[in-house]
Order: C-alpha cells, then sequence, then structure tokens
C-alpha cells in the first residue's frame, strides 16, 4: 500500500538536497531555511557544551557523561510486552503512540520503510497512535525528516544528525511543544550497499526480515521462514566490502549517542536488552509515559576496555581510509568469537568501548582526508577520549580558545 494511503500515516514531497562536502542529508538543505546549515550542520563547527546547556541547562560532567552525554537517568530497559515487528520490543514506538494518544503532540515525524524497498527510509509525518506499527524495525540508508507540515506540537524520532541540526533551528521554528526521542547511530551506509552486504550474508537476501548488531559481539538475522542465525563479529565478511562502504560522515561522527535528545533509546549498554537514557525533564516526561508498560534495571558493566580499543585504533592506522580489519588467522577466529561475549567488554563497558573507538575514528579519518576540519568538528570531549591511547592534538588541530 502506498504510504499516502496508510491510515494515520503522510509521506510529504520534498525538494532534493543541496548535496554539500560530509553531508549526510539531515533534511535542513531541502528547507526554506537551507542557508543555516553553516551553523547547524554537525559537520562544520559543533559547539557541544553550548548546544548541551541550550537543550538540558548544563554541560556534560566527568566520568560516564564524557562518554554519553548529559542524563539523569540511565537504565536496561524493556517493554513487558514486546511489540510485534519491533526490532528491540518497541520502546521508541510505544512512547510515540503514547504521546499521540495523550494528545501531548498532534504529529511524530519518523521514518517507514519503502513500500518498494523494506530496508529504505522514507520521511513521514505520523498524526495517529496506529499508524505508529508501519515504522517499526530499522532501516538502513539516508532520508532526510519530515517537515512538520503546520503542526506545532511535534515529536521527532531522529538520529544524532538529524537532532544536531533540529537543535540549532529550534528556536526558529515557532513550536510550541518539541520532544526529541534520539537513536544511537554509528555507521549507516547506502541502502545500496547494505543489499550487498546482505548478499554477502545469505544465498536468499530477500529473505532476510531483521538484522541487528547486539552487544554480545554477534549479528542477528531472521528470516521469512521463522530462522533465526546468529554471525559472530569476526565471521562477517566485511573484507569483501568496498573501503568507502561506511561514508566519512558516519566514520567522523561525534555524537554516537544523540547526546541532544530528551531521551536515547539503544543497545550498547542493555547486555540483551534497551540502553535508555533519560536526559531532561521532557525525558522524565517520556518515561512516564510507559513507565507502567517497561522493565527498568540498572546497567551493568564487566570485562575491560583498553586492549580492544587499542587493537581498533592499530587497524584503523593501517587501513589509511578503508575499513578497520582485524588481522587474525582464519583458525583462530572462533576461538576469539567464542571468548569476546565472556571476557571482552559487556554493558557499561562495551559502550564505553564503541565511544573511545568512535573518538579514534573521528580524529584518525579527519587527519587523512580533511585535516583541517580537526580544529573546528572535533569537541574537547572527544579528545579527553582518545588520550589514553596516545592521540593528542597536534598544532591547529584545536581552537585558540577551545570550548570547555
Amino acid at each position: 500500500m502506498p504510504l499516502d494511503q496508510t491510515p494515520a500515516l503522510h509521506a510529504p514531497d520534498l525538494p532534493p538536497a543541496a548535496r554539500r562536502g560530509l553531508c549526510t542529508d539531515c533534511g535542513l538543505s531541502r528547507m526554506k531555511n537551507a542557508a543555516d546549515c553553516g551553523t547547524a550542520c554537525q559537520f562544520i563547527a559543533p559547539d557541544y557544551p553550548a548546544a548541551e546547556t541550550r537543550t538540558h541547562g548544563r554541560v556534560r560532567g566527568p566520568g560516564d557523561e564524557l562518554f554519553f552525554g548529559p542524563y539523569r537517568a540511565m537504565y536496561r530497559a524493556r517493554l513487558k510486552a514486546p511489540a510485534p515487528g519491533a526490532q528491540w520490543t518497541g520502546i521508541t514506538t510505544r512512547i510515540a503512540e503514547r504521546l499521540l494518544e495523550s494528545g501531548a503532540v498532534t504529529a511524530v515525524l519518523t521514518m517507514a520503510p519503502d513500500p518498494a524497498d523494506k530496508w529504505r527510509p522514507v520521511p513521514v509525518i505520523v498524526t495517529r497512535a496506529e499508524g505508529m506499527a508501519a515504522v517499526r524495525g530499522m532501516r538502513m540508508g539516508t532520508a532526510p525528516p519530515a517537515r512538520a507540515a503546520g503542526h506545532t506540537r511535534i515529536a521527532v524520532i531522529g538520529i544524532p544528525c538529524q537532532v544536531h541540526a533540529l537543535r540549532m533551528i529550534e528556536e526558529k521554528l515557532g513550536l510550541e511543544r518539541l520532544y526529541v526521542i534520539g537513536t544511537p547511530c554509528s555507521d549507516n551506509t547506502t541502502t545500496e550497499n547494505f543489499h550487498r552486504f546482505l548478499a554477502l550474508l545469505d544465498e536468499r537476501p530477500e529473505s532476510i526480515t531483521y538484522l541487528e548488531f547486539r552487544a554480545d559481539y554477534r549479528v542477528e538475522i531472521r528470516h521469512d521462514d521463522g530462522r533465526v542465525r546468529t554471525i559472530p563479529f569476526l565471521m562477517l565478511p566485511l573484507s569483501d566490502l568496498p573501503a568507502d562502504f561506511f561514508p566519512l560522515t558516519c566514520r567522523t561522527c561525534v555524537d554516537y549517542t544523540n547526546a541532544l535528545a530528551d531521551i536515547t533509546v539503544g543497545y550498547m549498554a542493555g547486555t540483551g536488552e534497551q540502553w535508555l537514557l533519560v536526559r531532561n525533564a521532557r525525558g522524565e516526561e517520556l518515561l512516564d509515559l510507559i513507565r507502567d508498560d517497561v522493565v527498568l534495571e540498572a546497567p551493568s558493566s564487566a570485562g575491560k576496555r583498553a586492549a580492544a580499543v587499542k587493537g581498533f585504533a592499530a587497524n584503523t592506522e593501517r587501513a589509511a581510509g578503508g575499513l578497520p580489519l582485524r588481522r587474525m588467522p582464519r583458525f583462530l577466529r572462533p576461538l576469539v568469537a567464542w571468548l569476546q561475549p565472556r571476557i571482552g567488554p559487556r554493558g557499561l563497558e562495551f559502550a564505553r568501548a564503541r565511544l573511545e573507538m568512535k573518538a579514534v575514528e573521528t580524529v584518525l579519518h579527519l587527519r587523512r582526508a580533511h585535516p583541517r576540519r580537526l580544529k573546528r568538528m572535533v569537541p574537547a570531549h572527544v579528545w579527553k577520549l582518545v588520550a589514553p591511547y596516545g592521540i593528542t592534538p597536534r598544532e591547529g588541530e584545536t581552537p585558540t580558545t577551545p570550548s570547555a
């Protein structure tokens, strides 16, 4: 069924994007105020201390906030009754449903699957709670958020680059109410590249209905005939992918955890469940909407991350811009894949490891491809994350008076 004929769901027409270097098509270049890209883009000159202060009332503190951004509470979470077709248990979808049911918002801006390709994201406006069922699950590719189309009380479900641009222009939008539900993001790719990846995983890639990179070092794959498979990260056919499979924007992103959202719903520290970070008062409101429906626990932490991050840094430097593949004898991979979920970093330590890896990746790739951008693109907290691995700013890589 075409999206415009799906009840409570509308896919608006959008003008073409004005493509720029290091652009993820966050949607801003398609709007009337496209000139704001120069100050709103995450990949030009982000000022996270200022943005965090506007959004949360304060900057990130030391400890885990250095990694994950400001938060009031952090949980391992799951819905008591998982939503059919959800990527995990459906927390993000349920929050949005409750916002619409309660009348707190009149529209939710998010992504739905393209009717012609279930993996391709299409921007939509959802105006009734029942419409959220059509947007469950994961898509791979880039697409801009829909414009609010006259709605003044809205919720946005977005990835970090979209949320960053939204926060930078929020005061200009004249909204009566805005809730931002953020999902973490790391390495995106085009839908076409993703189909190529699926074809390496199965002889019938069209049968794959679900794919998730899990925090236990495995990829879970589900098929339309009910089969479920898991593949250890080390056994993935990454060496068969092109060096530019992941765009440079994703390899130089400094906001993996969506630090400017009101609430972040992801997986990294969830140890098999979802990972939920409540960041401000509106995030508390969002959690309160589903509090009776959700199981909340303290996140756990185990293992040590230093060796894994050092190995990643070395592989990234050797890759010279390509994928940081492990140079490990094939016969050892099954053994290491068995050991990783047992002795490797887990829970919060796994999340810290991924954040340090992303920070390392950002600095190394910018030094190679866009050295002049380091001074403006890399916030002070990212330099703190890479310092334990011997990566420090070189001359000209930080502002003269860097932000706190």
